[in-house]
């Protein structure tokens, strides 16, 4: 069996599920179901970090599983460093005008989970902007 685990949580195979429909066009069987070596490659951690009910701790189970598969998803943003250092990368991406939802929703979990009361008014100014539809 791949990964740490013999099998995945419900949780974990109904959000793959529902990315394999939509990556690949599977149409996964009911009950327990081991995602294909195709799927796991066709994801990518901002895919994972936007699915529905795929929380932090459902997107570290299926990338151990596809690590486990011998297929690596990145992280969105590298772990560790201070929310500082993820802070000023963030600007940085958005000032280059390469920074993805999926990064302000991981940096958005990481400040939550730090418990973090402090955002940057520059990262305040982009989230501003892209709710107003003027950024992207």
């Amino acid at each position: 069996m791949p990964g740490p685990m013999k099998r995945l949580s419900v949780r974990a195979q109904n959000v793959l599920k529902e990315l394999a429909v939509e990556l690949n066009g599977e149409q996964p069987p009911k009950g327990n179901w081991s995602p294909s070596r195709e799927l796991l490659r066709a994801l990518t951690a901002e895919r994972l970090a936007t699915a529905r009910n795929c929380g932090p701790h459902t997107m570290r189970e299926i990338v151990e599983w596809a690590q486990g598969c011998g297929v690596t998803i990145k992280p969105v943003i590298p772990p560790g460093g201070s929310l500082s250092q993820m802070w000023s990368e963030l600007i940085a991406n958005a000032s280059a005008g390469s920074l993805t939802s999926a990064e302000i929703a991981g940096a958005l979990q990481r400040s939550i989970r730090r418990k973090s009361a402090r955002i940057p008014i520059a990262f305040q100014v982009i989230l501003v902007k892209i709710l107003l539809s003027s950024f992207e």
